[in-house]
């Protein structure tokens, strides 16, 4: 498995405890930053850890803040993220079997320490359950690709300077 991490100032600290827990766990990773705590802008850490997820360059995805709130909401604005916010055991298990997250966010003003190990170890571990969830998970899916919009300027990523037209 592979897990791209990312936090702000805020949640600087917590990560670099959770890597040690993934090493612990033979858990390979990519660190986008923060790697001080220096202040960042979260936006800009959590959508790449969304955006890799989303293109399935890494299996899951954890993002750091104070409350995991930020890092929660910029992505879940990646089509094909299914980032959750988890406070604890049951949260973390439950939105891996339900809901088949594939990014997890942690706040570390809110969570404890050991807490957020427990959180992480259960939400690497748990497996999507399947069955009824399954259409669940799909009808999101389907979610992501009716309400998903071009950029603002109209074009499609990579499209600057091709003509174009109105779309």
């Amino acid at each position: 498995m592979l897990v791209a991490l990312a936090s702000d100032h805020a949640g600087y600290r917590l990560k670099e405890d959770i890597k040690g827990l993934l090493a612990e766990m033979g858990v390979q990773f990519r660190d986008f930053g923060a790697f001080s705590p220096e202040a960042v802008d979260y936006p800009d850490l959590a959508r790449q850890v969304a955006e890799g997820v989303a293109r399935g360059e890494f299996d899951r995805g954890i993002l750091f803040c104070a409350t995991g709130i930020g890092m929660a909401i910029v992505a879940n604005k990646i089509p094909g993220v299914r980032a959750a916010l988890c406070h604890d055991f049951f949260t973390a298990r439950a939105s891996r079997e339900h809901n088949d997250s594939n990014v997890l966010a942690l706040g570390e003003r809110v969570t404890g320490w050991g807490v957020a190990r427990e959180i992480v170890r259960a939400w690497l571990e748990t497996p999507f359950a399947g069955g009824r969830h399954a259409r669940r998970v799909q009808k999101i899916e389907e979610l992501d690709r009716e309400y998903r919009c071009p950029p603002p300027s109209g074009k499609v990523k990579g499209e600057e300077g091709q003509g174009g037209g109105d779309r």
